[in-house]
Order: structure tokens, then sequence, then C-alpha cells
């Protein structure tokens, strides 16, 4: 038994007593773990039982403090030169949580361990060059590049759709060192201070009792942090929408998420926010769809990457920048460019292009590029520089210390991945995993026993120069300027630029994350902050949770959308997207031969799904009934009658005899179903009109059909720009734009 005898006795509690809605401010020592649960038996080095009780083990007192005891006021902020000043050394209490949480894990990354990489290349366009130096902006200079995208919370052995913010991280081989964007597919982060890292990460991780659930926020752990800490808000409603479940990395969108500042060669300074554009799109799976992925193919997301740049569909991406004017204040339209929960809407201040990028070469080992690349802020190059943003502030010093954990000593950046293509001469010497053989006896400067060598960098010679920003007068403090204090506006203004489509997901996804919450009182108050954000938003979660809607944390802000944020309503290429042609034993050879090169001439990739493997019709079929799978394709044509194969067998995974036309491979039913109800593009011609007849399809939004093979496949593309046929079903009307 608990403490709490009014606790539920279910399986799934989180802690040992009932959390209350508002946040605790009476102090209490450490609640005692639930009943079920033990640490190990208290015994010394040399296997002597201590007697020591267990609770003497753990965590002790009242009062947060730091690891040697001494208590602290504030964990909230960092110690800064003024409440918009830079973040200083000294503050130990930073360096102390940040640098044990670099160090939390080996040898996995903490955050982003499941990833994919591939190489490329960036093309300045020239339109940079009035704004920054750097010479990787300057007119058709190509520079390489190595691209890591990954997801948040998930370990190595996760799925690639779980509904999780993704890592964009660019590496840019400069020829005058190397560059390091560092971002998400988010403009946006949970927290304003890099000090409240751990604490974000500590509660999306897993459970530590029984590290469950895997790679998901559904959990008491994540919603108790975000419902109270509601800076968090922002970032977690671009979360809860279609943006959480992306269809590919190929379509995903990339930010810098921070504001930083470009230099130009006479010394003129711009702030900017970086915006990666995919040519592809922004495009996202359904719920139903990304948890039938994670089950059928896990590796999706890396699979999908790899095999577009096998194909020649080579990714590609604009690179853009939002330019501000370099005031004293940094505001922009009463917007603070220093938090980093906001975004200045594009409607407001256009994307400028600078540059292209081309991804064109997968990795030929994933342990010695994609694993062990390593990213860091700090990697500036001449022309481009931080800004005293908190969050960026504190990654300056947590990705570099990281890496040495991770990457076994000091000298992790001559790993090949990582190695600048630019000369290097840093005087820094040894350590573990040294491969650099250095010749010369005085690693010292100034010297004269190495002619004097290295020697420091004149003006003339493009020497990479900490802007001179000035620091006003100020006192040390854990403060924040009061323009951070604003938790609710942009998430609304997210919202309400959303489609009655995606509005209708973002309120399913709360409300099964909320539902997977074990505290109703976790559930309710974060109720309180969506009725902050929208009263028709946290009404549909209220419903469908059963819970009443509690008066909101403030009042909904009066806000302008900017449709910049919607995914939908836009065309798109259609480079690499998948086609899958459904055909029967009795398929006409030169009908399908006609709808492949139609298919394959909109650079499109055709797959032939035949009742069971090799040539069919004088085509090769790539996929059977059995392992066809409706999460890899885009679009779907049914090109013959499709009667159930030898292998549709009640006793086998073809389940024959289930509910369904007896004339249509129950495989091809559940396969058309899928694609029906993800929203998907179908087509079909001769007697693959009679099978969608036979599934009620025929006749639906989405569907067209031709007299021929080419043209029942011209007829398909012209479905496909849109991404979804979102309009064939419905919405409920409870979410429409007011």
């Amino acid at each position: 038994m608990t403490e709490d005898s009014t606790r539920p006795q279910t399986p799934g509690s989180p802690g040992s007593a009932t959390p209350p809605v508002e946040e605790p401010t009476a102090p209490t020592g450490p609640l005692p773990p639930p009943a079920d649960q033990s640490g190990p038996a208290t015994v010394s080095p040399t296997g002597q039982a201590t007697g020591t009780p267990q609770e003497k083990m753990a965590q002790a007192g009242s009062f947060l403090t730091t690891a040697h005891g001494a208590r602290l006021k504030d964990s909230d902020h960092s110690l800064r030169a003024g409440e918009r000043g830079p973040t200083l050394l000294q503050d130990h209490h930073f360096r102390e949580k940040i640098s044990h949480f670099d160090h939390e894990r080996i040898p996995e990354r903490v955050v982003h361990a499941r990833g994919a990489g591939a190489h490329g290349v960036f093309r300045g366009y020239g339109t940079a060059a009035r704004i920054s130096q750097a010479g990787l902006f300057a007119k058709d200079q190509e520079t390489e590049v190595f691209v890591r995208f990954s997801t948040v919370l998930g370990s190595r052995g996760s799925a690639d759709l779980a509904r999780d913010t993704r890592g964009f991280a660019t590496k840019f081989y400069t020829d005058e060192g190397t560059w390091d964007l560092v971002g998400n597919n988010m403009p946006v982060f949970f927290i304003q201070d890099a000090i409240k890292f751990p604490d974000i990460i500590h509660a999306g991780k897993p459970h530590p009792d029984r590290e469950i659930p895997q790679a998901q926020s559904a959990h008491d752990t994540f919603w108790d942090f975000v419902s109270l800490h509601t800076e968090a808000q922002h970032h977690t409603i671009w979360n809860m929408s279609d943006r959480g479940i992306p269809r590919s990395f190929r379509m995903m969108e990339g930010f810098g998420i921070h504001t930083f500042r470009l230099i130009a060669a006479d010394g003129s300074t711009v702030l900017v926010k970086f915006h990666w554009k995919p040519r592809l799109g922004v495009h996202s799976v359904t719920w139903e769809e990304a948890l039938a992925t994670n089950g059928a193919d896990p590796d999706f997301h890396r699979r999908d990457l790899a095999d577009a740049i096998e194909a020649g569909a080579h990714p590609e991406w604009e690179l853009g920048v939002q330019v501000f004017e370099d005031t004293e204040d940094q505001m922009f339209a009463g917007i603070d460019l220093l938090d980093p929960t906001k975004i200045v809407p594009e409607e407001l201040v256009p994307v400028e292009p600078i540059g292209r990028m081309t991804l064109n070469r997968n990795p030929s080992n994933f342990f010695a590029e994609t694993e062990q690349v390593a990213f860091n802020p700090n990697n500036l190059i001449p022309g481009i520089d931080v800004t005293n943003d908190p969050l960026l502030q504190g990654r300056l010093f947590s990705y570099l210390d990281t890496q040495i954990t991770r990457l076994g000593g000091p000298n992790w950046n001559q790993l090949p991945i990582n190695r600048p293509h630019a000369e290097v001469n840093d005087m820094l010497r040894d350590g573990m995993h040294q491969t650099a053989v250095h010749s010369g006896v005085a690693p010292y400067r100034p010297n004269s026993l190495d002619g004097g060598n290295p020697f420091e960098t004149p003006d003339g010679s493009r020497p990479f120069i900490d802007h001179p920003a000035p620091v006003p007068a100020s006192v040390k403090e854990r403060a924040l300027a009061a323009t951070f204090d604003d938790h609710f506006s942009q998430a609304r203004l997210f919202y309400r630029s959303l489609t009655e489509v995606e509005r209708e997901h973002t309120a399913q996804a709360y409300t099964f994350e909320l539902g997977k919450c074990f505290e109703q009182n976790i559930r309710e108050r974060q109720l309180r902050n969506l009725g902050a954000i929208d009263p028709a938003l946290a009404q549909a979660v209220a419903d469908g949770l059963g819970l009443p809607v509690p008066e909101p944390a403030e009042a909904p802000a009066d806000v302008e959308p900017s449709p910049a944020l919607s995914q939908l309503g836009r065309t798109w290429p259609l480079d690499g997207r998948q086609v899958g042609l459904v055909v029967g034993p009795d398929v006409d050879g030169e009908q399908l031969a006609a709808a492949i090169a139609e298919i394959a001439g909109a650079g499109l990739v055709p797959l032939v799904i035949a009742p069971s493997g090799g040539p069919v019709a004088g085509q090769q079929s790539q996929r059977t009934y059995l392992t066809a799978a409706s999460i890899e394709l885009d679009a779907i044509l049914v090109a013959s009658a499709v009667p159930p194969a030898p292998d549709a067998a009640p006793g086998l995974d073809a389940k024959a005899g289930a509910p369904g036309p007896e004339t249509v491979d129950p495989r091809v039913t559940k396969l058309l179903g899928e694609v029906w109800r993800h929203s998907k593009a179908i087509a079909a011609f001769g007697a693959g009109e009679e099978v969608l007849r036979a599934g009620g399809y025929l006749d639906g939004t989405g569907v067209v059909t031709g007299s021929s093979g080419q043209e029942a496949g011209r007829n398909l593309l012209t479905l496909m720009p849109g991404h979804r046929v979102w309009e064939r079903f419905p919405t409920t009307g409870r979410l429409a734009a007011s």
C-alpha cells in the first residue's frame, strides 16, 4: 500500500502521491517510492551489508542544492550580465547542472540518439553578400556539407515515426573553417534558458523507474513539466500538430531557432533567423499511419532518405534568412528576438533565399559518419556570430562538453567526419585519440624555437572576430527580461494559423497524449493552459477526456494568424514519391507498361505489387500482396482484377474469409482500406475499377479512373501535388476558424 490510501490501486501510477493541480509551494521532503519498487541492497563495495536504510541512499532534504549541498534560490535562470546580457562563465550552478547532464549517457547521445545522415553540397546565391562576409554565401560558391536528421527523445533502437521534434543539424566544411548550424524542424524550443534543458529532457525521457514509455511524450512526467513551466506551451503545440509526425526527412523544414548576428565586410551587422525550406514541401502522416509505420518499418525515415538519394531523387532545401535591424533592444514588432520560444511571422518579415543545399551521397559507414559526427554551435566562421539568446549561450558550453565524454576525449574533431576542410594549426596537443603527428617543440605563444609559428592572423587575412557588441552596465542576476513572460500568445498564433483539418489532428493529439497520463490533476492543469491558447481547442480535448473545462490560465490573446505556418493549401513537386501499382495474374502487360512509364516519367517511383515475387506481364514485381505496406506508398493504382492469391488462406496472415469482397485478395482489401483512410490518392483502369467498386471506393473523393494505363496514371498525378486528399473526410466543425 502507498501512504495515500485514496489513490486508485491500478497499474501505471507514476508516483506515490496524487499531484495537486497547482504547483506545490510548501517545502516537503522527497516522497517515498511506490510500494512495488525497491532499490538495490545496501552493501559496501566489497559486498558487506551495511544495514543502511534504502531511503538513506536517495536524495534528502526539502530544498534544491548543488552537488556539494549548497542551497539554491533559482534554478530557472542562468547568471547573466543583466537581464539582456550574456551568460557568465562564473555561473557554477549552470555549469554543474549542464555538465552533469551532458555526461549522463554513454556512449549514445543523451538526446538525438536515433538519426540518419547524408553528404551534400551547398551553393550560395550571392544574395547574402550585403549582410555577411562569410565566404560560403558568395555567388555560386560550393561548400561540402554533412546533415544529420534525428528524433530527440528516443534511444538508438527506437522507431522513426514517434511524435517528436526532429533535429536538423548541418555541418558546412568551408575553406575558412567549419560552421555548424544546429537546429530542429520546429522554429521554437520548449525553454528560454539553457539551465532548464536537463529538466525538459528528464521530463520527456522514459520514467526512470520502468524506462517506459520509449520515444514518447504521452506520459505524466512530460505533461507535468510543460503544464507547470508554461513557456513550453508554444513548442508543445507544434509537437501536437502534424509537424510532430513528418512524412519524411526530405519533407521537413529546418530552423536555426535562435537569432544570430551576421557581420558584413564593412563591419555593419544585422540580426537573422535561419530557415531551411524543402523543395518538396512540408508534409506529415496521419496518426494511424505513424502507428502502422512504426510496426511495419520502424526505419522508415532512414530508408526513405537513403533510397531517395540512391534513386537520384536528391533532396533539396533552400536556406533563407529573416533579416532584422541590429537594434539595442533586439526587438521586432513587440517580439523579443532573443526569446527562443518566439517566432516572427513570415508575413511580417519574409524569408530571403541565400543558397541551396542538395544531399547527393549516402554515408558508406553509418558508425564512422552518422554516429560519430559531432556538432558544436561554437563552430563559427567570419561573418557569422552569436547573440545573447540565453538558450544559445548555454549551448555554446554544453555541446563542446558533451563530445568529450561521448567521443572519448578532446580530439573528437579529428575523427574523419568532423575534420575541418581548412588548415588547422591550433597548438592543442596530446589527449586521448590524438591522430595528428605534430612537429615542432613550442606549442605556445610567443615562441622563437618554432620560428614564432603559429602567428596570430592580421585583419587583412580574414580572422574570426567576436563582434564587439556592447554590454550595458548591469548587475549579475538570475533573471530574464519581462518580454519573456508571454507564454501563450504565440501558441495561439500557431493554432489559429492552422486549417480546420490540422486543428482536428492537433486536438486529437492532445486528447491521446493527455489520455495516457495517469494523474487527472495534470490533465486538468494542461486543459487550463489550452484554454489560454483557444477555448474551442480546450473544449474539444476536455470532451475527449471526459472532463470539464477549467478556467483558463489567462485570457486568450488577440493575434493575427500566419498562413505560412500551415502545411496545407499549396502544391509541391513529386520527386521520389512512390506509387503502388496493384496487379493480378491477368494484367494487360502493355497497359501496365504505359502506366509505369507515365508515373516514372514524372519523377515518381512505381512499385509493382503482384500476387508473388518475380516477373509479371513483362515487369518485375517489387512487392507482393504479403510484403506491400500502405505506409510506403503515396498513392495507389489498381491495374487489373486482383483475385485471392494461392497463399490467401484463413490460417495465414492473409486472413482469407474475413469481411470484404470475396473477389479481392484480402491483403489488397486491407491495403486499399488504409490508403483510403489516410487520404491518399487512388486510381484504377480496366478491371481495376471493379476492385474499387467492390470496396465502395469508386465514386469517392480523390479517386480517379482512366480508359488506359497511361490516362489513369496521368489522372492520378493531378491529385498528388497537394500531398493528400484531406477533403475526402468532412471535419466536425467544432474547430472551424472563427
